[in-house]
């Protein structure tokens, strides 16, 4: 059986997407996409990703309004907290450290969910 590969992209819906783009790329390094094929897109390092549709009861995406949330992979979750809250972001970090790692949550600009995730590191 053919199975994806990964995900080529995540589009969304924007009130304002260049400046929601903006954010993304100065906020969590999300580079834009490029205008032309000879420029490089942002590429996310190799790892695993969650794919779960949700119940509509859930409460993990927000309010009701909102269908669906993003959960980026970080390598040092104290780091990038520091980073986005001296840039006046507000950011929940989860007291709990999960045998799957530590997570945060804030809210971008327009109030999307956005998890930061840092897996716990496995032995081998």
């Amino acid at each position: 059986m053919e199975r994806v590969t990964g995900i080529g992209g995540f589009f969304f819906r924007a009130e304002d997407p260049e400046a929601l783009a903006d954010w993304y790329a100065s906020m969590l390094g999300v580079d834009r996409v490029p205008l032309y094929m000879e420029d490089q897109p942002w590429t996310q390092e190799g790892g695993v990703t969650a794919f779960a549709p949700m119940g509509r009861e859930t409460t993990m995406l927000g309010d009701a309004s909102r269908s669906w949330s993003i959960n980026f992979r970080v390598r040092d979750l104290t780091a990038m907290v520091a980073q986005l809250r001296s840039a006046g972001v507000e950011v929940e970090v989860d007291p709990e450290a999960y045998a799957m790692g530590r997570f945060a949550s804030l809210a971008d600009p327009e109030g999307n969910v956005v998890q930061l995730w840092e897996p716990a590191v496995r032995e081998k």
